[in-house]
């Protein structure tokens, strides 16, 4: 695991200072963002402002691949929040997204060299997630059982994304000024939205909002979302636990991103804008811009 350890930066920041332009809102720019080729990357995770430690984690990996096209940007990005109590949320986060990361990049990126020798084919890319997501189940299910945690996970290739989804974190597609959610929130009041029973107002302040049905650490058995999306150009990937979409709106998140003048001022922005807001969990972000 030393290997993986030296790829990834986990982010334990001190809370951000509240943004006024956050509070009163931002005005989009009269034309579109270019983003330079390849992928633009920003990305941060805050205490926020009512809790003494963050338990969530983000990985980011950001390289190449070959393809058929060529050389291909290839991007590795995952979002857990933990959840446990004192130390153990924090230990279910980290440990989960590791052992994806290291599943997905010895059986996706790193080369396999008995897979060369046979001849034999690789895996789609939608399995390969899947199966590092329950990876990381059983993992923290042995070291950790008395914890859990979400977990997010997108792989880029070209312009592409495939995501592999648990919980409540989130990704969204960001394009032309509108915001897209990507995935499903694996949460009790996500699914009283879904059956009519509540509003998605309401479902922001019921008292059961953080009560998951589906989570990494809940069971031996899970069933694991994956997804495909293509990526336009000058478009944005933005990945966030439920610390950012919980105190910052939709419409108010379209509205920081048309502002941003790059991936890092965005996450910078959004972040700002939760503890703004109330800051009422940590708040973890990934924002990739898709270049040509």
């Amino acid at each position: 695991m030393d290997f993986f350890k030296k790829l990834f930066t986990k982010e334990k920041q001190s809370p951000s200072a509240a943004s006024s332009e956050a509070k009163e809102g931002v005005t989009p720019p009269a034309e579109p963002h270019i983003l330079p080729p390849g992928l633009s990357i920003g990305k941060k995770s805050d205490v926020g402002q009512q809790r003494e430690q963050n338990e969530d984690t983000v990985y980011v990996l950001n390289t190449h691949i070959e393809s058929n096209n060529g050389d291909d940007p290839f991007g590795l990005f995952i979002v857990a929040d933990g959840m446990g109590g004192y130390k153990k949320g924090e230990i279910a986060s980290d440990l989960a997204a590791r052992t994806a990361a290291n599943y997905i990049l010895t059986n996706l990126y790193l080369p396999d060299l008995t897979r060369n020798r046979t001849g034999a084919s690789q895996l789609p890319i939608n399995e390969v997630l899947h199966a590092a997501v329950i990876e990381a189940n059983h993992a923290v299910l042995e070291q950790v059982p008395e914890a859990g945690t979400t977990l997010t996970i997108a792989v880029t290739i070209g312009h592409y994304a495939y995501l592999a989804h648990v919980g409540d974190s989130r990704a969204y597609l960001y394009h032309d000024g509108q915001l897209q959610q990507l995935t499903q929130d694996h949460s009790l009041v996500a699914r009283l939205v879904e059956l009519g029973q509540a509003t998605a107002e309401e479902a922001l302040t019921h008292p059961q909002r953080n009560v998951l049905y589906r989570a990494i650490g809940q069971s031996g058995t899970l069933e694991v979302e994956t997804y495909f999306q293509s990526l336009p150009v000058n478009a944005h990937l933005l990945m966030c636990s439920d610390g950012l979409w919980g105190m910052v709106p939709d419409d108010e998140i379209a509205r920081i991103l048309a502002s941003a003048a790059t991936p890092e001022d965005g996450v910078e922005k959004l972040i700002d804008a939760a503890n703004a807001n109330g800051g009422d969990d940590n708040i973890t972000a990934i924002l990739v811009g898709i270049g040509e």
